[in-house]
């Protein structure tokens, strides 16, 4: 501990060794017990301030301060999220039972438009797996 350190300490911190920092308090203390003079004439001139800055006191609010600080708050409304929560879901809902719908009209025109022109099941229609109508045993 250096003595420039040890007065950074105190007028950073008081007189009070137990609001210094933790990691430099022991040192802290073995510097002042080994350098006494020096360290009590900087430990009285923090502990007058010290003192000084215990004597300020903040009283707590009175009822019609509470009362101005509570009515100026922002009021908040709990019923409006849920109504936009159920809208945004029954919003997703309808679109979902939509591309169902829509899905569902597409595949039924095109197995309807294949098979209507064509007079028999298409062969893009089927899998080589369920029967294909070519022939592909000559190659």
């Amino acid at each position: 501990m250096t003595p420039e350190r040890f007065h950074q300490i105190v007028e950073a911190y008081g007189a009070d060794p137990r609001r210094w920092p933790q990691q430099e308090r022991a040192a802290a203390e073995v510097w002042a017990a080994a350098h006494r003079i020096e360290a009590d004439a900087a430990l009285a001139a923090a502990a007058g301030l010290d003192a000084w800055l215990a004597t300020d006191k903040v009283d707590p609010a009175d009822a019609a301060l509470q009362q101005r600080i509570i009515g100026s708050a922002p009021v908040r409304r709990p019923g409006a999220p849920r109504r936009k929560l159920w809208w945004s879901g029954a919003v997703v809902a309808g679109v979902g039972v939509l591309g169902g719908v829509a899905g569902a009209l597409a595949v039924s025109f095109f197995v309807l438009t294949g098979t209507v022109q064509q007079g028999h099941e298409s062969s893009y229609l089927t899998s080589s797996f369920g029967g294909s109508s070519a022939d592909w045993s000559g190659e």
